[in-house]
């Protein structure tokens, strides 16, 4: 589903509608609390988890795919463990395998892990997280799953989209946030701020609480596409966010077609999107998780836009890298 318009909105209208909602915050905040309030299993080796305080993408993906990446980069075993959003596992726990498991069994983000590191999919983040410890893991890291406390967190990585920050600062459905942002923030070990704080998001953070900020930028490979046309189409929570950065790099697009989070592509709509970019001459471009969901044989002739993190303070990156791998040793 498309999010509402008023839950980011700052006009007349929008404070109306996310005030006439305002009366069902507490229940959402109340439920959210019971549910924290589970007890969740201690894993033996350190869990890092990239999630949010709303609903939507922040760059969480993008996140952890870093995070593997650097983390391998030590040495050490990273096991990646997903809900599997838009997929059909259930409960799990299930090894993905690119070769035979696709998106709609076990959702593009796991796909797109499963890449990088060995990824787990399951709602029971306890039982994958013991099936990877099992299949030698040294150290779990968790795709979303902020408020999900069937495994306890070493490192909560609040991520935070800098171009719509907090929305409108409410809670569902008021707003988009599954709990007060203090509450959330008082558990994370810091804050990741992805882009440009366009809303004044840090503000929001308590001050003791580390902030550390990135980009996303694009592949630069994408460079060699200047002059020629593209027609761009994304099915993730911000399309027009994939759109304007196509168009940072130079890059001419002749049209664009965003869907709703997660969509999954029926023939109609790939006949559709091909039909008009021949109609303009031009090629068909999309993001990696657009890619992941429509498989490689409906991919063939699209142009994927890869896109990966870049860090503010490296420095800063590599700390928290050390502590995350640091606290391997207390755990031993």
């Amino acid at each position: 589903m498309k999010p509402p318009g008023f839950w980011t909105g700052t006009g007349s209208a929008s404070r109306l509608a996310g005030l006439l909602l305002s009366p069902l915050e507490p229940i959402t905040a109340a439920l959210t609390a019971r549910r924290l309030r589970r007890a969740g299993w201690n894993a033996p080796v350190p869990v890092v988890c990239c999630g949010n305080v709303g609903v939507g993408g922040a760059g969480k993906t993008t996140l952890a795919l870093d995070l593997v990446d650097r983390i391998r980069q030590r040495g050490i075993a990273v096991h990646c463990l997903t809900r599997g959003y838009g997929g059909n596992v259930g409960a799990g726990p299930l090894l993905v395998d690119p070769q035979r498991h696709d998106a709609a069994l076990v959702g593009d983000e796991a796909l797109l892990l499963a890449g990088r590191a060995p990824c787990w999919v399951g709602s029971d983040r306890a039982a994958s997280a013991r099936a990877a410890l099992q299949a030698g893991a040294q150290l779990l890291l968790m795709d979303d799953g902020l408020q999900n406390p069937g495994l306890i967190q070493d490192f909560p990585l609040l991520t935070i989209d800098g171009a719509v920050g907090f929305g409108n600062g409410r809670l569902l459905p008021a707003g988009p946030l599954r709990e007060p942002i203090a509450v959330a923030a008082a558990r994370a070990a810091c804050a990741v701020l992805i882009g440009p704080d366009r809303t004044g998001a840090a503000r929001h953070l308590p001050p003791g609480l580390a902030v550390l900020q990135a980009d996303l930028r694009m592949d630069p490979d994408l460079l060699r596409l200047r002059g020629r046309t593209l027609f761009a189409f994304a099915g993730i929570a911000r399309p027009g966010k994939f759109f304007d950065s196509l168009q940072a790099l130079g890059l001419t697009l002749v049209g664009r077609h965003g869907f709703p989070d997660h969509h999954f592509f029926t023939s109609t709509d790939l006949a559709q999107l091909r039909s008009e970019a021949d109609r303009h001459g031009a090629a068909l471009i999309t993001t990696p998780k657009d890619a992941a969901r429509l498989g490689p044989e409906r991919c063939a002739g699209l142009l994927v836009a890869g896109v990966s993190l870049h860090w503010q303070d490296q420095a800063a990156c590599d700390r928290l890298i050390d502590r995350i791998v640091g606290r391997r040793g207390s755990q031993a």
